[in-house]
């Protein structure tokens, strides 16, 4: 396999929504959270981010900035951030104190991705939000009170982040849709797309995000990240049958049945019919599965069409182990032997 040159020139990280497979408690996804970040900073993933979720008992990570200490502690150097904090939740203020905490405990090795959807439902958020009206503008002046909280500048302000102030925490621009790709071009911050569940505007939005890139002290080219959902197992068939508690969680965002994550079972036809599979695999279109070398091929395709710098793989798969050895057989790819 040529496995330096179809990936020479792209890193790799992970993204964790932190699953409760079914029979686990809450502890113990989180212990498998931390666990896999240990292992995934082995195989060499550049980055092990934690998704912002509220309000489901599929889900442990409503609690993100605790979670990303908790797995900063237990790691030594793989980069830990968030994938993301859904900013309009938060007073800037408050997450500028709360990375500023991560990055003093832990230099040099903490990222800050932000996202401005709520994470969950619209009742669930008008409870964060305590009625909070946003306007289109809310994001983009949220994110400049963040970099004005980070800034040496600052430390004649009236109202400072201690800490916080001074650090050097990179900011990461999430979205799904054109907005925030075309935010991030203006204020020249990298730029992930959330591909692994909304494919539709990837293209359109990496098109925008780096046609208009605007270099920064941050920046001076575009860096441009992808998200996808990645099974590698020893068969095709094998990586297929894993994938079946991933298609049975997507099943359940459509139908608003959210469970655990259910185990793997040998036919999907016995549990959706046409329709909710064709929506299954629309929204999630973006998902490689089978073998290493399957994989190399199809994956290494969307790099080269994409133009992306880094993929983060998400890969919802029920057995622990199994999830792990997923990783495993993907870093093989990306890693030199």
């Amino acid at each position: 396999m040529t496995n330096k040159g179809t990936f020479a020139n792209t890193q790799f990280s992970v993204l964790d929504l932190v699953p409760i497979a079914l029979g686990n408690s809450n502890l113990q996804s989180m212990q498998n959270s931390l666990d896999l970040a240990r292992n995934a900073e082995n195989f060499g993933y550049k980055r092990f981010w934690v998704s912002e979720h509220h309000n489901t008992n599929s889900l442990v990570s409503s609690a993100t900035v605790v979670l990303l200490g908790y797995l900063a502690q237990g790691t030594s150097t793989i980069r830990i951030g968030s994938g993301g904090v859904m900013l309009p939740n938060h007073a800037p203020l408050i997450v500028a104190e709360q990375f500023g905490t991560l990055e003093t405990l832990y230099p040099n090795r903490i990222d800050l991705g932000l996202g401005r959807a709520p994470g969950t439902d619209q009742l669930t958020a008008h409870a964060l939000r305590r009625g909070k009206h946003e306007s289109v503008q809310d994001f983009p002046n949220d994110i400049e009170e963040l970099q004005t909280y980070f800034s040496i500048e600052n430390q004649d302000g009236s109202v400072r982040a201690i800490p916080g102030e001074g650090l050097d925490i990179p900011i990461y621009l999430l979205g799904s849709s054109t907005f925030s790709a075309q935010l991030a071009a203006r204020k020249g911050l990298p730029y992930a797309f959330a591909s692994h569940f909304a494919p539709t505007h990837l293209k359109e939005a990496l098109d925008l995000y780096k046609g208009g890139f605007t270099p920064s002290k941050y920046l001076d080219k575009p860096y441009a990240m992808a998200c996808v959902n990645v099974f590698v197992a020893d068969s095709d068939e094998e990586a297929e049958y894993l994938a079946t508690s991933f298609y049975q969680m997507a099943l359940g965002i459509i139908t608003n049945a959210r469970e655990p994550l259910q185990p793997p079972v040998e036919d999907m036809d016995e549990i959706w019919n046409y329709q909710q599979q064709a929506m299954v695999k629309n929204m999630m279109y973006f998902t490689f599965k089978g073998t290493k070398e399957t994989v190399e091929k199809e994956l290494g395709e969307f790099i080269r069409t994409t133009g992306v710098d880094e993929v983060i793989v998400t890969s919802h798969i029920y057995d622990h182990q199994a999830r792990i050895k997923s990783y495993r057989l993907l870093s093989e790819l990306f890693n030199e032997k």
